[in-house]
C-alpha cells in the first residue's frame, strides 16, 4: 500500500520515497484544520452581520486586545514545553472553546454579546491554528523541501476548505447553523491525532535527531521569554518586512471584507441565506484553489521563488479594487473576492510559509507567532478605523477603491524585495551548514 501511493504521489507532486509518510501526514492534518475552521467562517460572517456591520471595526479592535493577551500566553507555552505537546494542546483548548458556545447559542437572549464573543473567537482561533501547523511544518521541513511540498500540503487544507462549507451550504438550513459547532469539533480533534501521526514518521524522527543535534540544550524545549516573538522581529530586517507585507494584506482583506459585508447585507434579509452565500464563495475559492495547488503551486515556487509568487497577490488585489470601483455590486464583490482569496491560498499562503524555513527555530514558532497573530489582528485592527474613517469623511464604496489601487501596487514592489532578502538568507544558511 506504501508502495502504491508513494508511486501515485511521485507522479503528482516532487516528493521523495522518505517523505511520502510525512506529506501524507501532513495532507491530512491540514485538511482537518480547515475543515473545522471553514465550518466556523460562514457561521461567524453571519453573525458579525448579525451583531451590526457598524460594529465591526469595533470587533475587530476587540480581537486585536484578545490577541495581544494570547500571544504571551502562547509564548510561555511554547518556552515551558516540547512541541510534542504543546501543539495538540493548542487544539484540544479550542475544541473546549467551541463545545462552550455550543452551549451558550442555546440560550436566546443572549444571541448578540455571544454573537460577537464568538466573532471575536473565531478570528483569534483561525489564526493560532494555522500558524502552529505552518510553524511546525517549517520546523520539520527544509527550504528546499518546502518550495517542493507546501503546494501539495496547502492543497490539503483547500479540501478540507471545500468540505467545511459544502457540509454549512448543504446543513445550515435543515441543521440549523449552531449544530454545525459539534462536525466542526469532531474536525479539530481529528487534526490532533494527525499530529501525533506526523511525529511517528520517518521524517519526524529524522527532523528530531537534528533538532536534538542543533539545540543548545540538548531537548526539544524551546525556551526564551515570553515576548521573545516581539524582540526577534524588531531586530530582523527580514522579518519586519514580513510584517509590512502582513500589515498590508490586513488592510486590503479588511477593506474587501467591510465592503462585502455593506454589500450582502444590503442583498439579503435572511441570516440563513447570508450564511449560505458565505459558504458558496467559500466552496468557489476552494475549488480554484485546490486546481491551482495541485497542478501550479509547486512549479512556480521552484521557478520563480516566494517574490513574484507573492507579488501576484498584490496585482490580483490591485486589478479587483479597480473593478470594484467601477461596479461596486454583489457580482463584483463575490468574482473579487473569489480571485483574491484563491491567490492567496493557492499560491502566496505556500509562498509566505516558506520564508519562514531560513529563519531560527525561536523565530518560527515565536516570532511568526507573533506576526501572523497580533500584527495581523493589530492591521486588521487598525483597517476597520481607518475604513471607518474615510466612511465617516463621507468617502464612498468607489472611492476607497480606487484609494487601495496604488496601495497594492507599492505592495507588489515590497514583496519582490523580500523574496530576494529570502534566497540570499537561504544561500547564507547553506555556506553555513556546509562550513
Amino acid at each position: 500500500m506504501r508502495d502504491w501511493l508513494s508511486t501515485r504521489l511521485q507522479r503528482l507532486v516532487n516528493v521523495r520515497p522518505d517523505e511520502v509518510g510525512a506529506l501524507v501526514w501532513s495532507f491530512l492534518y491540514f485538511f482537518c484544520l480547515l475543515s473545522s475552521y471553514y465550518i466556523l467562517r460562514p457561521l461567524r460572517d453571519e453573525m458579525g452581520v448579525a451583531a451590526g456591520v457598524s460594529q465591526l471595526q469595533w470587533l475587530f479592535t476587540a480581537t486585536f486586545v484578545v490577541m495581544l493577551a494570547a500571544v504571551p500566553a502562547f509564548g510561555m507555552l511554547v518556552a515551558r514545553f516540547p512541541r510534542r505537546r504543546f501543539v495538540p494542546w493548542v487544539y484540544w483548548f479550542f475544541i473546549a472553546c467551541i463545545l462552550s458556545f455550543y452551549g451558550l447559542l442555546q440560550v436566546p437572549e443572549w444571541r448578540v454579546p455571544v454573537a460577537r464573543a464568538f466573532f471575536v473567537w473565531v478570528s483569534i482561533f483561525n489564526l493560532f491554528v494555522v500558524t502552529v501547523f505552518w510553524g511546525f511544518l517549517s520546523d520539520l521541513f527544509s527550504y528546499e523541501q518546502g518550495k517542493r511540498l507546501f503546494g501539495f500540503v496547502a492543497a490539503g487544507g483547500t479540501t478540507g476548505a471545500l468540505l467545511g462549507p459544502s457540509l454549512t451550504a448543504a446543513l445550515a438550513l435543515p441543521l440549523g447553523p449552531i449544530n454545525l459547532l459539534l462536525i466542526s469539533a469532531l474536525l479539530l480533534a481529528c487534526a490532533t491525532q494527525c499530529v501525533h501521526g506526523l511525529l511517528r514518521t520517518a521524517q519526524g524522527r529524522a527532523s528530531e535527531a537534528r533538532t536534538r543535534e542543533s539545540t543548545t540544550d540538548g531537548g526539544e524545549v524551546i525556551g526564551g521569554g515570553l515576548m521573545a516573538g516581539f524582540t526577534e522581529v524588531a531586530r530582523s530586517p527580514f522579518l519586519l518586512l514580513i510584517c509590512a507585507h502582513v500589515l498590508l494584506l490586513a488592510l486590503t482583506n479588511t477593506f474587501l471584507y467591510f465592503q462585502q459585508a455593506s454589500i450582502v447585507a444590503g442583498a439579503f434579509d435572511s441570516p440563513a441565506e447570508r450564511t449560505r452565500v458565505f459558504a458558496l464563495i467559500d466552496l468557489s475559492v476552494g475549488v480554484v484553489t485546490l486546481i491551482v495547488q495541485l497542478t501550479l503551486t509547486g512549479r512556480i515556487l521552484m521557478r520563480y521563488g516566494a517574490g513574484p509568487a507573492l507579488a501576484l497577490l498584490a496585482l490580483v488585489t490591485m486589478g479587483g479594487f479597480a473593478a470594484l470601483a467601477l461596479a461596486p455590486v454583489l457580482v463584483a464583490v463575490v468574482v473579487f473576492q473569489s480571485a483574491k482569496r484563491a491567490t492567496e491560498f493557492a499560491v502566496a499562503n505556500p509562498a509566505r510559509e516558506t520564508l519562514f524555513t531560513v529563519v531560527s527555530r525561536e523565530q518560527k514558532y515565536k516570532a511568526k507567532s507573533f506576526i501572523d497573530t497580533a500584527v495581523f489582528r493589530g492591521g486588521d485592527a487598525a483597517s476597520g478605523w481607518i475604513y471607518t474613517g474615510l466612511r465617516g469623511l463621507g468617502m464612498e464604496l468607489a472611492g476607497i477603491a480606487w484609494l487601495t489601487v496604488p496601495i497594492a501596487a507599492l505592495w507588489a514592489l515590497l514583496l519582490l524585495h523580500l523574496g530576494k532578502m529570502q534566497v540570499k538568507l537561504a544561500a547564507e544558511g547553506n555556506k553555513g551548514e556546509g562550513a
